[in-house]
């Protein structure tokens, strides 16, 4: 049995929970220790069954509750080389494993597959984790869906994916005139426009489960997403992730795919 949630998405924090029965990993650690603890409690999650946490790029919105929470509950850290220099040394952990970007990577029962996407950081990284027969993805900070992207979406039972903005409202909101370009460029992040194109292209794709991720609070809204991909719900299910509160859970097993708050 395979539970999967996200604990946090969006620009404030984001980590994601993929666990079995007796083991689990997160992706990503850009919030507080505390308010891992906490949402983890709130879903009846075990952090002692966490081993280790992958790290997808040195934004302080996916790395800054690395150090403590690994120091603190004896858990294995996954980066790159340019992130680990590149990140705060406030976000170092005692002990680091270091990758390289298209390298696979075991533990446990799980199988981390790492891939190279385009986003305005030093070496950033997406990742595919086999686990009992399941593939999840984690795809989110992507300025351009890249064939490293198609290729791993398409394998994919579940995945987060990323739809940051609505087109109008970055246009029309507060973002000064570069940053609205950073948001938009090949670097910076996918709209929901993107995103559902991404998903409209996959062909003979095992995918079931879309958790739309990194839903931007000023550049967008969680019904603005949802309906972007409203015509997809018949062939996928469609889930909102939240950046205040854990994601409804997906629990996987042989013989079904249910969902439990």
């Amino acid at each position: 049995m395979i539970k999967v949630c996200a604990i946090a998405s969006g620009s404030n924090g984001n980590c994601y929970y993929i666990g079995t029965e007796k083991e689990a990993i997160l992706v990503d650690a850009g919030i507080s220790r505390r308010q891992v603890m906490k949402r983890m409690k709130e879903l009846r999650l075990d952090i002692s069954k966490v081993k280790a946490v992958f790290i997808s790029h040195e934004h302080s919105d996916h790395i800054k509750g690395l150090r403590v929470l690994c120091d603190m509950h004896g858990i294995d850290a996954y980066l790159t080389r340019d992130t680990l220099q590149k990140a705060h040394r406030n976000y170092h952990p005692k002990t680091a494993h270091v990758f390289v970007a298209g390298d696979s990577v075991k533990v446990g029962s799980f199988l981390v597959h790492s891939f190279a996407k385009k986003h305005d950081a030093i070496d950033p990284t997406s990742f595919r984790v086999e686990v009992e027969g399941q593939s999840i993805g984690v795809m989110t900070d992507i300025g351009l869906a890249c064939d490293n992207t198609k290729e791993h979406l398409a394998k994919c039972d579940i995945v987060f994916l990323e739809s940051n903005y609505d087109e109008q409202l970055l246009e029309e909101g507060p973002y000064p005139y570069y940053l609205k370009q950073r948001v938009k460029s090949d670097h910076g992040h996918l709209s929901n426009k993107q995103a559902v194109e991404l998903v409209e292209q996959l062909k003979d794709s095992k995918l079931k489960t879309i958790y739309l991720s990194h839903i931007s609070a000023d550049n967008n809204r969680v019904e603005l997403a949802m309906k972007a991909f409203g015509h997809l719900s018949s062939k996928y299910s469609i889930l909102p992730t939240n950046r205040y509160a854990p994601s409804e859970i997906v629990t996987v097993g042989e013989e079904q795919l249910a969902l439990f708050g």
